[in-house]
């Protein structure tokens, strides 16, 4: 197995994409050979509500028991929170009681690693771990940049969802500085696009005119349909709800950008032990 890659799916904005993002990057990049976890890091639980999994509250081990584990020194065995969806990707699933671990987290020890205490010996196991940011810059987003490797940032095609990206980029570089040196910015994607407008052409160049020198804008658009909608009530991905719709097709290049992405960093490192951190 090829060196474990963590990637976070953030932005502070709500409904852009991010959950459909994460799942279906996670089933995309597992038909392309990959074992995938993904990890619901919202105390809402919209991943694992997509994923199938709707009795949330009565689920007996979720991110938020490994965190608070990890917080009060106690064993923690990240395998027992996993859960397998049909589709080729394990879940790590959240409820609301992850807000309660965020205000526990303010006066722990090493409160920004906690979730990567919490998962570190997953890394053997897996060629990808996707985590599904809440909508806000909070201790547990912290967290989340602090366990990644590198962060995607879904915007979707409306001026006001284009307008923050100053604010999350500002955070990822704070975490980046002082937190986890090895973290890094994979480009941002664009969400619900409808080509029936010149709108998404007027977010892309903005971004690239504000942020292209700094940050890869993903060739793939991710374009907006009611199939994606559907699909998030009945437990299914894009890709086993509609295969052929342009949703799946988009995500399918999107994953397919990811690897090249992967492969091309691979070819650039310097040589060295290949291990997970």
């Amino acid at each position: 197995m090829s060196e474990c890659r963590t990637i976070a799916i953030a932005n502070q904005k709500g409904g852009v994409g991010k959950t459909t993002t994460a799942f279906s990057l996670g089933v995309a990049l597992s038909k392309e050979g990959k074992n995938v976890l993904l990890i619901d890091a919202d105390p809402q639980g919209d991943l694992t509500t997509y994923m199938g999994v709707y009795d949330q509250d009565n689920l007996p081990i979720t991110i938020s028991t490994l965190i608070e584990r990890t917080i009060n020194d106690k064993e923690v065995n990240a395998e027992e929170a996993i859960l397998h969806h049909n589709e080729g990707v394990d879940l790590i699933p959240s409820n609301i009681n992850l807000s309660m671990t965020e205000v526990n987290l303010f006066n722990a020890m090493c409160r920004e690693n906690a979730m990567r205490n919490s998962l570190k010996e997953l890394k053997e196991k897996y060629d990808y771990i996707i985590i599904d940011c809440m909508p806000s810059l909070s201790m547990i987003t912290t967290n989340a940049l602090a366990t990644a490797d590198e962060v995607i940032i879904p915007v979707q095609s409306q001026y006001l969802s284009a307008k923050g990206m100053g604010n999350l980029l500002n955070t990822i570089s704070k975490v980046k500085a002082y937190i986890n040196n090895d973290l890094t910015v994979g480009g941002i994607l664009l969400t619900l696009v409808d080509r029936r407008t010149n709108l998404p052409k007027t977010i892309k160049s903005e971004i690239e005119e504000n942020y292209g020198n700094i940050v890869k804008i993903y060739d793939t658009q991710i374009p907006i349909a009611i199939k994606t909608a559907e699909s998030t009530s009945r437990g299914k991905s894009i890709f086993a709800y509609d295969k052929n719709s342009s949703v799946a097709l988009a995500y399918s290049q999107f994953a397919k950008e990811v690897l090249a992405d992967e492969r091309e960093r691979t070819k650039n490192a310097p040589a060295q032990n290949v291990y997970c951190r």
